[in-house]
């Protein structure tokens, strides 16, 4: 048997809060206490009050101010905050608490609200380009904006397409991923830069561009975006002009925003369905590599594998750190431009060092001297929800999972962590 407090609140539709209807305070509050609290509203059809006021549907001219009665269910630990704070929101109604004897709670895990619209979650007036924009323009615009893509835009700031850093890469001839291109100095990234200046956005960018109406549930955004493998889209109004865009950033922070503490609502002894945990969702396929494993084998596996990292585990499988490219950039920088060429999506953009012994330094390094051991890492049990809030605020997009003796199990991405959140299976 579980103990709760039941709460009612008997009022009227013209009771207000402030500035607000009463009926629309109390919602909000509670929703907002993120706790294992639930709240119904009903209206009556009839009623009258202890002023002598008199509402009743026959007569419609006496149809206006129904009796309006707000029910919410809490643990009982948690009630008398909260009749506290409900007492002080009243002017207009009667307040009473009983005790209530729970059989069993249950609940389900939805990710987040289903109510919520794309114009609620959007980054509105994001950055865009214009189909000439040369492309070293809209590089420079990426590497200042928390996207990796821009919106497209005709003169009536109508998105025509998206501008990624797969379409620089792939299509521009940018030989960089963004993030090491922030890493190299003015100079090299003047230079780089130079190379893709010829050419304009809409020589390279993906089109026709996915699109989402900002009167839309988020929830339809996030199908299209699984359907079509994107990781933004624009909004569009009415009118089909850009109001903004909306991205896995924008959702996962809408996640950190509506989440509730799952964890304390099963500390609770509450029934909390389709629950999912990092283990879920876990990338098993990541590449190893020992201390004593050279450069050069590093470089060729990051080279051969999407996920962009190599960890570096001990006999017993123990995670001791991360090599990035970027990790390898920062070990051998600036000394050697053979760095940059191997590092390159486009081989040989960069001079070739006279008498350099690069090559003979790659093969003698190895994992243990260049490996990050500054780890953020998460264990199997962690609820995804708990996954996502610490990826935003450390910037990061991958995280290692490990198990409860440190050893290696795999990483997680933002990609797995928006699917199973969403569909409950990485596979849909």
């Amino acid at each position: 048997m579980l103990h709760y407090k039941a709460i009612e609140i008997l009022t009227s539709e013209n009771a207000r809060c402030g500035r607000k209807a009463l009926v629309d305070a109390v919602l909000e509050y509670v929703h907002g206490l993120k706790i294992a609290a639930r709240c119904m509203v009903t209206r009556g059809i009839a009623g009258c009050y202890e002023s002598g006021e008199l509402a009743t549907g026959r007569l419609e001219i006496l149809s206006f101010n129904m009796p309006v009665r707000i029910s919410i269910v809490v643990p009982a630990a948690e009630s008398e905050q909260v009749v506290d704070e409900l007492d002080g929101m009243l002017n207009d109604g009667i307040l009473s608490l009983h005790d209530l004897n729970v059989l069993s709670h249950r609940t389900q895990n939805t990710f987040f609200p289903r109510q919520l619209m794309v114009r609620d979650v959007m980054t509105v007036e994001p950055k865009t380009v214009g189909p000439d924009t040369p492309l070293d323009e809209a590089a420079e615009l990426l590497l200042s904006s928390v996207f990796t893509g821009l919106p497209v835009v005709d003169k009536h700031n109508r998105p025509i397409g998206v501008l990624t850093q797969g379409d620089l890469i792939r299509k521009g001839g940018l030989p960089l991923r963004l993030g090491l291109l922030a890493e190299s100095g003015q100079n090299r990234r003047k230079t780089l830069l130079k190379q893709i200046a010829s050419r304009r956005a809409v020589e390279v960018m993906s089109s026709p561009a996915a699109l989402i109406d900002e009167d839309k549930l988020l929830t339809e955004a996030v199908e299209l975006m699984l359907d079509k493998g994107v990781k933004r889209l624009p909004v569009v109004n009415g009118k089909g002009r850009l109001s903004g865009i909306v991205s896995r950033l924008d959702i996962f922070r809408t996640v950190m925003r509506e989440t509730p503490d799952w964890n304390a609502f099963t500390n609770q002894q509450i029934h909390v369905g389709a629950i999912k945990r990092v283990g879920d969702i876990l990338r098993r396929d990541v590449h190893t590599v020992s201390t004593e494993t050279t450069v050069s084998e590093v470089i060729r596996v990051i080279d051969h594998n999407d996920i962009q990292r190599v960890a570096v585990v001990n006999a017993d499988g123990k995670l001791l750190g991360l090599i990035s490219d970027r990790d390898l950039l920062r070990y051998f920088k600036p000394a050697h431009k053979g760095i940059w060429n191997l590092l390159a999506k486009v081989k040989g953009v960069f001079e070739q060092e006279e008498g350099t012994d690069f090559q003979q330094r790659i093969h003698e390094t190895t994992a243990g001297e260049v490996m990050n051991t500054k780890l953020t890492t998460v264990q199997n049990d962690m609820l995804i929800e708990e996954a996502i809030t610490l990826m935003i605020d450390k910037g990061l997009k991958r995280l290692p999972v490990i198990d409860s003796d440190d050893r290696f199990q795999g990483m997680i991405s933002r990609d797995s962590l928006l699917r199973i959140g969403f569909t409950g299976s990485e596979g849909a």
